[in-house]
Formats: structure tokens, sequence, C-alpha cells
């Protein structure tokens, strides 16, 4: 018998970086089809399945305004670039048969669906994986926070972070060997640590809707579907620890 998953509608926030694989700019096909491949398996398994995907490895509002682009501007430009992402999985995610729908928070409809939220949950109910771009459609929130808004109004059960390293960690475990790595934290410890998981606002909103978030990596293969069925490797923030 198939292993009951343990929840029934997630979001997963992805960043840009992620779909880069080994680059260091732009999206790497390769990564982007194994990322599928993982929501792929959840939605099999009977998984309502949403996504945040950033756009960090084509544009960064903050790095924009940094070289002398208005912030607003350059925050409207980040959000064009996840546009561009969301619009890559979707084409490898329907290559794969996984239906698939893009709803953007600024109205595209050449190319994808304007954000309807009624719209996005009954596209879930019918099995389709929606993706979510263009952050909250306004500048100044990043795609975290787009995360834990679209989390609570699709009422998903866990929002789900996939980073580059396996938790939650009280230092960059790539430059502090001596970095410890969290099994479990409350929205408190993040805030009260500042902790860099996400940021505060996406933290604080998740706290008042009492959605759980669980912190993993994005790169190996099947950890995705290892931490929806409670078995892996992860961190997960939540009212308690």
């Amino acid at each position: 018998m198939a292993e009951a998953p343990k929840y029934g509608r997630v979001l997963l926030k992805v960043s840009g970086e992620a779909l880069m694989g080994a680059q260091t700019y732009g999206i790497d096909i390769t990564t982007v089809e194994r990322i599928a491949a993982d929501v792929k398996d959840a939605c099999e398994s009977g998984i309502q399945f949403c996504l945040v995907i950033g756009g960090g490895n084509i544009f960064r509002g903050l790095a924009g305004a940094a070289a002398g682009i208005e912030r607003a501007t350059a925050d409207y430009m980040g959000m064009l670039a996840t546009v561009m992402n969301a619009l890559a999985v979707q084409a490898v995610l329907e290559r794969m048969a996984v239906p698939t729908r893009v709803q953007s928070a600024i109205p595209m409809e050449s190319v994808c669906e304007p954000y309807i939220r009624r719209r996005a949950i009954r596209h879930m109910e019918k099995g389709r994986v929606v993706i979510f771009a263009a952050g909250t459609g306004n500048p100044f929130f990043t795609t975290d926070t787009a995360a834990a808004l679209r989390a609570a109004e699709m009422n998903c059960a866990a929002m789900l972070k996939g980073t580059q390293v396996d938790g939650v960690y009280s230092a960059d475990p790539k430059r502090d060997p001596l970095a410890k790595r969290f099994d479990s934290l409350t929205y408190h410890d993040v805030l009260a640590r500042d902790l860099q998981v996400m940021d505060a606002s996406a933290i604080s909103l998740s706290r008042e809707n009492r959605i759980p978030i669980i912190v993993f990596s994005i790169h190996d293969r099947g950890a995705l579907n290892a931490v929806l069925n409670g078995r892996g490797r992860c961190t997960i923030i939540s009212d308690s620890s």
C-alpha cells in the first residue's frame, strides 16, 4: 500500500538561484527537470500543489537598486524575472504530463492567467499545479512574503522552502564548520536569532496563520517527497519546537 502523504495541500517556495544549477546565471533545464520530477511525484501521491519561484537567477531588485535603478522599478523588473522562471517550470512540468497553470500578480493575459484566488483553488482541486508569479504584485515585498501570503490564501497545510542546505543552521555551514543545525524552531526563535531563513514579514505572516515552514535541500532528488511524508531531513518552524 502506498504511503499516505502527511499534507493535503502545500506550497513550495523555490529561489531563482536554485534553478541555475552549476551555472552563474539563467536557467539550467536539467535542474528544473529534477525539481519538476519531484513535484510530479508529489502530485501523484495525491497532494494538491502550488509554487512560488524567485527571480534572482535573472534579476534581483535590490541589486538593481544598488546599481542605480530606482527601487520600485528594479523590483518590478525582478517580478518579471519570476514570470520567466514560472513559464520555464510550467513548460517542463507539462512535458512530464503534469497539468500546470501560471498565475501572475501583474496581469499579462497573453502568457499566463491573472491571479484569482478562487480560480487557483479550483485548479488545485482538479489536480493542476499552480505557479504564482510576479510576487505580490507590489514593490518592496520579497517572494518569501509572496509565498507566505499565497500559502495563507490557499489554505495550505504547510509551506516548504527549498534551499541550498538541508535545514536551518545557526550560521552558514559552508563558511562555518561549527554551525549548528536545528531539527525544529519556533517562529519566535527565527526572528529573535535573526536566522535569515525568510524575511521577517514572511515569518510573521506564517505565524499569524499557523502555517508550518519546512526548510530542506532542494538539490537532493526525492528529498521533497521524503519531507512531505514526514521522513526527510529538514527543519520545521512552527508554534512549538
